[in-house]
């Protein structure tokens, strides 16, 4: 199950080419008029024309312009959006002067993107504003008082790009009737149910009533999801596809045996094993050249081996020995194991830079090859920070279930790892993963990687 936010990025993504292939077809039928249909037709046009789509989709991703919360303020739009058609240009350029027979000719280029910039930014300004406005937004009702319930209503108001508005509460206790939990208040009580979702015409109920100490009216829901068609959804999958994580606090043990079906998953593991040992392989060749040329500037820059070999925790528990290019002092941890900090002292002048270009993990696709990891899966950790983890956070076993990967949903999704707080978020990430891996889910992962390197983000 993909978050709401992603199925939101694909119908955008789908619009916006649309959109990236008018403005070249316009730009031939202004500069060719009558000849327009032939340059299209039989110069190879439309071939052409699906080039800079492509092109112009990656750059708009790689600078952020599907992340409708990174773009809500109108001058980061206005700066990205320029960033990223720069990008196109360049790239277009460099493809035009190696392929010169797929150039328009005749200034179809420049004019392609300067309608693309003005058509662009508005498409985005309105967009932003259709998805932020509060009676497009779908009403949601919580039924529920408790912290579980307050918790759910502020991820939601933290998200307002999600389309939805928390319209109040319903709980069971007379005394909350009117009092504000967060910024919506408690409407009334599950008795009126009925008489509430009517009067603030809601279209979405989320049950996070405590069912220990909460009554929950299963005559009231059945009867308005199959008379009037209402949408009522437990509060543990409307987290889940809000936020693209897990919440611990409210996970029970049953969530990963009704996820998925077995035969899914086999095949699933199989076809993947397949492609983790193909791209590897061609990574490793690939990466030949900076291979040699970080090993020699490891050797000048401190004394101490190139790779870096280090134990692990692997899926099943199973421990296996991690290989890096050296990144720190051979001195680095004269006490034990520590976890890495932002301008960590320990780290080399070669290690910073490796680190930044997270290159210093390439050696990881041997432990790829030989079955020990995966492309994609949580982070392996040290054994004493895992038996530390363990013992202070719920659950956090469960990430022993899938192969560790050499990037994560948990990796591209939140910041490094420096402490207990950090793993625990972490982990809902990982869990996430987990309970929906899929290819899919796997390609996100990796375009997400691929833009969080180019930019130099989130290393230590």
């Amino acid at each position: 199950m993909l978050s709401r936010n992603h199925s939101r990025t694909f119908t955008l993504l789908i619009l916006e080419s649309i959109l990236t292939c008018s403005c070249g077809m316009v730009a031939v039928y202004v500069r060719f008029t009558s000849d327009a249909g032939q340059v299209l037709v039989g110069d190879r046009g439309l071939l052409k024309i699906l080039l800079m789509i492509v092109v112009a989709q990656a750059s708009f991703y790689l600078f952020d312009l599907y992340d409708f919360r990174e773009i809500r303020k109108p001058g980061v739009l206005y700066i990205r959006t320029l960033q990223a058609l720069g990008l196109t240009a360049i790239v277009l350029s460099v493809i035009f002067y190696v392929f010169p027979e797929m150039l328009f000719g005749r200034g179809v280029f420049s004019l392609s993107l300067m309608f693309m910039l003005s058509t662009m930014i508005l498409w985005r300004v309105f967009v932003i504003w259709l998805l932020g406005h509060p009676k497009l937004a779908e009403r949601v009702l919580i039924l529920g008082t408790d912290s579980n319930a307050v918790d759910l209503a502020r991820e939601t108001l933290d998200r307002p790009e999600q389309g939805y508005k928390i319209v109040g509460f319903v709980g069971d206790d007379p005394r909350l009737v009117g009092q504000s939990l967060i910024n919506p208040r408690v409407l009334g009580l599950t008795d009126n149910l009925q008489e509430i979702v009517n009067r603030y015409h809601v279209t979405r109920i989320v049950l996070a009533i405590n069912e220990r100490r909460g009554r929950m009216p299963l005559d009231s829901l059945v009867e308005m999801k199959l008379r009037d068609g209402l949408a009522i959804e437990e509060s543990d999958s409307f987290y889940e596809r809000l936020t693209g994580k897990i919440s611990t606090g409210t996970l029970r043990p049953s969530w990963l045996i009704f996820s998925g079906t077995s035969h899914r998953i086999v095949f699933y593991g199989q076809l993947r094993r397949l492609l983790d040992v193909s791209l590897s392989l061609v990574g490793l060749f690939l990466s030949l050249p900076i291979v040699v040329l970080t090993a020699i500037a490891i050797k000048l820059d401190s004394r101490g081996p190139i790779l870096y070999q280090q134990t692990r925790v692997g899926r099943r528990n199973q421990n296996f020995t991690i290989m890096k290019f050296r990144s720190m002092r051979v001195d680095a941890e004269p006490e034990g194991p520590v976890w890495a900090n932002e301008d960590d002292l320990r780290i080399t002048r070669v290690g910073r830079i490796i680190r930044k270009l997270r290159i210093d993990e390439i050696p990881q696709f041997i432990n790829i090859i030989r079955g020990e990891m995966a492309f994609v899966g949580p982070r392996p950790e040290r054994p004493e920070f895992v038996a530390r983890l363990e013992r202070e956070i719920p659950y956090y076993s469960q990430r022993h279930l899938v192969k560790p990967g050499l990037t994560g949903w948990a990796q591209v999704r939140y910041p490094y790892c420096a402490s207990v707080e950090d793993a625990i978020q972490k982990l809902q990430y990982d869990l996430y993963y987990i309970k929906n891996q899929s290819l899919l889910l796997d390609v996100i992962t990796l375009f997400e990687t691929v833009r969080i390197v180019l930019f130099g983000r989130g290393a230590r």
